[in-house]
């Protein structure tokens, strides 16, 4: 249970509409936080995923700001979610509530944006939210600047089938001297000092000061600056915070709108979805109160540019660019290599590019960025060249269209043992060389054909020691 100080909930109750009360305050904010999910509809509809999921005893309640997202209740809960196969074939997301909000935001007001950047992305809730909406086309910058969350991103895209995303590492305030007005729309979910986020983590309120959000603020206020002149004239950019304080909120939007009143409007979320007028603040902002919804506190702006800017612009220092276009030769044994061997198809449009001996496929706006920004990770690594012909790379079977009567079906048992890295023998020699495997239908990943059994093809950080099966 969270401890509140009581300059914390002084402050709190200053700020507080007139409509709430901080005793509800209090004891929503001490209360668990009601679990809740997205579907993923890259690989499966949400029609789908209700029917095979109430078989399974999960009842799924409706978030109203999204049209994928639910508040889950199982009958067996004793398993973590995160075990589940369907969670680790990618059907699904664990994401909390109201961090679905403010890329249905973007999308409310972004009329199919061909490039989209995400300042500040890990562990990656909102960077999948916003490709599953983009329906893997387009391009989606995903910037992280923690080291030791880039991991963890990469696997959530890699996980759920995700292929237009470019990956970087940068302070977020790179953005505008380098990609001055680039893209179409921008979210940037802002570091902040977590107050919206004690249900989930009760101690994240143990290092709160009045100092400490003075010093975030100033960061948060460089951040929208910077992410306001990487936006298009025309675009929208979606500031949003887990926190609560005005400070960090309407104040940091305030500072933009100050910064450039003729080039910057608010865009009121009052209409975003039924009751949002409940948390809609003067301004047309979106301030909510654990309380009002029974979820996080959060905070969300939709603001649009109306017109260019002067800003400086920095062209970075960039090394050797290690790709080069892929000959038609290759690209063409490539794709039959695939279609034969897994009933894959290269997207269209795109590009297949070469480092070394591995082939990759890059979304076709990638070509407008290279050259002009370093990027960490971009599109999909497909494959590896052999004297025999080729190595396929996992991510490619996760997230390639792909026939789904290619491969191989697993039973539960089978999947299970497949997801904690053991062969699988089966009855008979059934084919020969690389094969996908599947679960109902979904890929889990690769393995090799060695006689009568299946050579356990899954990479070492993805094998669980345990799966559940509800």
């Amino acid at each position: 249970m969270p401890s509140f100080s009581q300059e914390f909930l002084d402050s709190i109750e200053a700020i507080l509409p007139a409509h709430l009360t901080l005793e509800d305050f209090v004891a929503y904010s001490t209360q668990p936080l009601r679990r809740s999910i997205r579907v993923n509809t890259l690989k499966i509809s949400v029609e789908a995923f209700t029917e095979r999921m109430a078989a399974k005893g999960w009842t799924l309640e409706p978030v109203p700001w999204c049209d994928t997202g639910f508040w889950l209740t199982r009958e067996d809960d004793s398993q973590p979610l995160g075990n589940t196969i369907e969670h680790l074939c990618g059907l699904f997301y664990i994401q909390e509530a109201s961090s679905m909000m403010p890329p249905t935001a973007l999308f409310a007001h972004s009329d199919a944006p061909e490039q989209v950047l995400d300042v500040a992305s890990a562990p990656g809730s909102k960077t999948t939210q916003i490709a599953a909406a983009m329906e893997n086309r387009g391009l989606l910058m995903a910037n992280e600047f923690s080291s030791s969350r880039l991991k963890g991103l990469y696997s959530n895209l890699q996980r759920l089938g995700i292929r237009n995303v470019v990956m970087t590492h940068f302070d977020g305030r790179v953005f505008g001297p380098t990609l001055p007005e680039q893209f179409d729309a921008i979210l940037l979910d802002a570091p902040c000092s977590g107050e919206g986020t004690v249900r989930k983590d009760p101690e994240s309120m143990d290092n709160w000061s009045l100092e400490s959000i003075e010093t975030i603020a100033g960061i948060q206020r460089d951040l929208i600056e910077s992410a306001f002149a990487a936006l298009k004239p025309g675009g929208v950019l979606i500031y949003s915070t887990c926190t609560l304080n005005r400070r960090e909120n309407q104040d940091v939007c305030a500072h933009l709108l100050a910064q450039y009143p003729d080039a910057v409007e608010v865009a009121p979320l009052g209409d975003l979805f039924p009751g949002a007028d409940k948390a809609l603040t003067e301004e047309g902002y979106l301030h909510i109160w654990p309380q009002i919804f029974d979820s996080e506190g959060f905070f969300v702006a939709a603001l649009r540019k109306t017109a260019t800017i002067d800003s400086e612009v920095r062209p970075p220092k960039l090394g050797r660019f290690p790709f080069s276009p892929a000959k038609a030769k290759e690209a063409q044994e490539l794709s039959a290599y695939f279609s034969d061997q897994f009933g894959l198809t290269l997207p269209n449009p795109g590009q297949l590019m070469v480092r070394d001996k591995e082939l990759w496929w890059f979304p076709t706006p990638l070509s407008g960025l290279i050259g002009r920004i370093r990027m960490d990770r971009m599109g999909l690594k497909l494959a590896e060249r052999h004297k025999k012909g080729f190595k396929t790379f996992h991510e490619a079977v996760m997230s390639l269209p792909s026939d789904d009567s290619k491969g191989v079906e697993l039973d539960e048992g089978q999947a299970e043992q497949y997801l904690m890295g053991r062969d699988l023998p089966m009855d008979a020699a059934g084919g020969k060389g690389e094969v996908i495997v599947r679960y109902r239908g979904h890929p889990l990943g690769l393995a090799k054909w060695v006689g009568s059994r299946l050579k356990n093809a899954l990479p070492r950080e993805l094998v669980r020691d345990k799966i559940s099966l509800a």
